[in-house]
């Protein structure tokens, strides 16, 4: 069976219940093959047998369900109050409430009165306590919308029938509530949405056409005016401009852009106009992806919330299994009277409720969530904020994080050795240093390895073509050979010309030793019998590095330690000029995995911070692995627990604040919860509450939880 993929988004899906409801109405479909609900981003993700239903035919049953699928790319918003059925039934239930309790002030018939408190019970009573019951009947669980239920019908039942209507009331307006509490928490998800224009101009058929982006394909020539956002990935092909790419990367500094380089969808063309080539379709290109990875993780719950969730469906039914025993053992055991401990007991089921408790965590997970994305650190959910949190050490790979990652070639030094000079260009009296860079050049031509790229684009600079050379190989670890002029000949460490080729390097040790003494990787040509010379390579670090490792051990980081496969002596001197505590070089990808082993064992918690692809294993090993640079680089964003957008720094930084931000709120919202609820339940043990006073108490703790969780959506 071939089956497709449909994602759309959908209104009123607010919740686990909702989410459950859909599962349930579209159970049994024909044709529907998987069906996954993400409820925090509101959207609905069906594979389906094209063969046997359809888009169209899908969509109307959600339709019919109760849940409308949204037009195109954009994220569904809450009806207006006055036309949301939630906050209508909550109102007319106030409504009734206070003309009853009006009408009892004025002496009216108490009849009249009842019969009001009890129309307010049903129609404010209808969306919970229809939710508290399929809980019940379809998941087998007893959840706060029944607890509240149970609580408002017995004390109708006992004759409190305006207190019953007084909760039923003040518990539909926080459940009309939610809702809008879960749209403000898609606030930054629909920020990221909003990045993204939706339409683009095209050249097709020799004319410019303006198309919807979704329309978009990989090939297509499209045109970006100044100040317009860009509508896909793409590579420049024509134009020079300046383009801030902070909605994107977290970049405060816009980007000079021309031809050849990179564009990601979202970011924002400066002075000049741009045409590019389209190298992802809209729906996987860099602001697509980083929506659906920032989805995904709100769905993924930190330990600390399935704790909680888990405690939550055993302490319901707790809560009404001690309400039962406080309305019976007292009265039948110490001839209490039954009205005032049952009454007490439906007090002590309102005030033990666990809605703050419950909604404390995942609030401030998800708005923690979209915030880092909207500041270019995309962190893959709520369990990595908690374990960011508890960093105790920081370990960077070198190159490309720390530094540059861009080294160039800063001394060439050939040998008056054998007969191995080449005549470079026209002219016979050329440099020897010409000859050693065209050989390296044409080895290194062959290469993928950083150096090589260095040595390639100096060589270009010079105007020096790159060597002949056939049957390259790359050795690991050591540097890579070819066949030139009948010989085979060498590029690499110092250690491959002594160790593997058994060549004693005395005439350029003292030169070896001096350019790596001053942070220089020394790269060396030759062949078995002979060094023809070297080229010495340097990587400057980054310009706010230093700052940044300092701010990092501002926080509390125990130790900030550099993995390298680079020499001690390169090593030493990058630790030594940003502020790095203990370096470890001449690492191999395993030694790495090794290294954050031990320092997993020796301090606790650690950091690896690398590019995502070469330092996969050391990631993943780490209790959180970070990519840095992640933005157009599908490996990085897949390997990683977290993605800095950027080549920053200052990024890891502010993940760890956040991190350490949220945890804060999280600890403020439980103890909040425990103290409101331990007081409450107390309190109406006691006899000390109403039924109202701790509906009151419930709803302003559970409102305080939501207000403080949501600070996290700050920057």
């Amino acid at each position: 069976m071939t089956t497709k993929k449909l994602e759309i988004r959908v209104g009123n899906l607010d919740c686990e219940h909702d989410a459950a409801a859909i599962e349930r109405g579209l159970q049994g479909t024909a044709g529907l093959d998987t069906l996954q609900v993400y409820p925090k981003s509101a959207k609905v993700v069906l594979a389906y047998d094209p063969d046997i239903t359809s888009p169209d035919a899908l969509k109307e049953k959600l339709d019919t369900l109760g849940f409308p699928a949204q037009a195109g790319f954009s994220m569904p918003e809450q009806p207006k109050p006055w036309r949301n059925p939630k906050v209508l039934s909550s109102l007319t239930a106030g409504g009734l409430l206070l003309v009853g309790w009006l009408l009892s002030l004025a002496g009216g018939p108490e009849l009249v009165s009842t019969i009001l408190y009890v129309a307010a019970i049903l129609i404010g009573g209808y969306y919970f306590g229809r939710e508290g019951i399929e809980g019940l009947i379809y998941e087998r669980r007893i959840g706060i919308e029944l607890l509240m239920g149970v609580a408002a019908v017995v004390a109708a039942v006992m004759g409190q029938v305006g207190e019953a209507a007084m909760l039923v009331f003040l518990y539909s307006i926080s459940e009309a509530v939610e809702g809008y509490t879960e749209e403000k928490t898609r606030s930054a998800v629909k920020a990221l949405m909003d990045l993204a224009p939706k339409t683009a101009l095209v050249k097709r058929n020799g004319r410019i056409q303006e198309i919807p982006v979704e329309e978009l394909e990989v090939g297509d020539i499209f045109l970006v005016k100044p100040g317009q956002s860009v509508p896909t990935d793409g590579v420049v092909i024509d134009g020079r401009s300046s383009v801030n790419q902070a909605p994107v990367t977290g970049e405060s500094v816009p980007v000079e852009k021309q031809p050849g380089d990179t564009l990601f969808a979202g970011s924002i063309n400066g002075q000049g106009a741009l045409e590019a080539e389209a190298t992802k379709i809209f729906a996987d290109n860099t602001i697509s992806r980083i929506i659906q990875m920032v989805e995904e993780a709100q769905e993924r719950k930190g330990q600390s919330q399935r704790f909680i969730e888990k405690f939550g469906d055993r302490y319901s039914p707790a809560v009404l299994l001690i309400g039962l025993l406080i309305a019976i053992v007292p009265p039948l055991l110490l001839g209490q009277d039954w009205a005032e401990w049952i009454n007490r007991a439906t007090v002590f089921i309102v005030a033990a409720a666990p809605c703050a408790l419950v909604i404390s965590i995942p609030i401030t997970l998800v708005a923690t969530l979209g915030t880092g994305a909207r500041q270019g650190v995309l962190i893959k959910g709520g369990v990595y904020v908690e374990k960011l949190a508890t960093v105790e050490v920081v370990a960077l790979d070198k190159t490309g994080t720390i530094t540059q990652g861009e080294p160039q070639v800063t001394d060439v030094v050939a040998l008056e050795i054998g007969d191995w000079r080449l005549e470079v260009g026209a002219n016979p009296q050329s440099p020897i240093s010409n000859s050693l860079l065209a050989i390296a050049a044409g080895l290194e031509s062959r290469s993928e390895h950083p150096l090589a790229r260095a040595v390639v684009q100096y060589a270009a600079e010079q105007g020096i073509e790159p060597a002949a050379v056939s049957d390259f190989q790359a050795l690991a670890g050591a540097g890579a050979q070819a066949q030139w002029q009948g010989r085979a000949v060498y590029i690499g460490s110092p250690a491959l010309f002594r160790e593997q080729l058994g060549l004693p390097l005395v005439d350029l040790a003292p030169e070896i030793e001096r350019l790596q003494g001053e942070g220089k990787t020394a790269v060396l040509v030759g062949d078995d019998t002979a060094v023809y010379g070297l080229l010495a390579i340097q990587d400057t670090i980054r310009q706010n590095a230093r700052a940044a490792i300092a701010r990092l051990h501002q926080l509390g980081i125990k130790k900030v330690v550099m993995l390298t496969g680079d020499n001690e002596r390169t090593a030493q001197a990058i630790a030594q000029e940003a502020g790095i505590d203990v370096y470890y070089a001449n690492l191999k990808p395993e030694d790495k995995v090794t290294k954050v082993r031990e320092l997993t064992a020796q301090y606790g918690n650690v950091v690896m911070v690398g590019d995502g692809v070469n330092d996969a294993p050391a990631l993943a090993e780490a209790t959180v692995g970070v990519a840095m640079g992640a933005a157009g680089t599908d490996v990085a964003l897949e390997t990683a627990d977290v993605a800095l957008m950027a080549d920053d720094l200052e990024k890891l930084v502010y993940a760890l604040q956040l991190s350490h931000r949220s945890q804060k709120v999280v600890r403020q919202n439980i103890v909040l919860a425990i103290f409101v609820i331990s007081a409450l339940s107390l309190g109406a043990v006691a006899g000390l509450f109403t039924l109202p006073l701790a509906v009151l108490g419930h709803e302003i703790s559970e409102f305080m939880v939501i207000g403080n969780g949501l600070r996290m959506l700050r920057t």
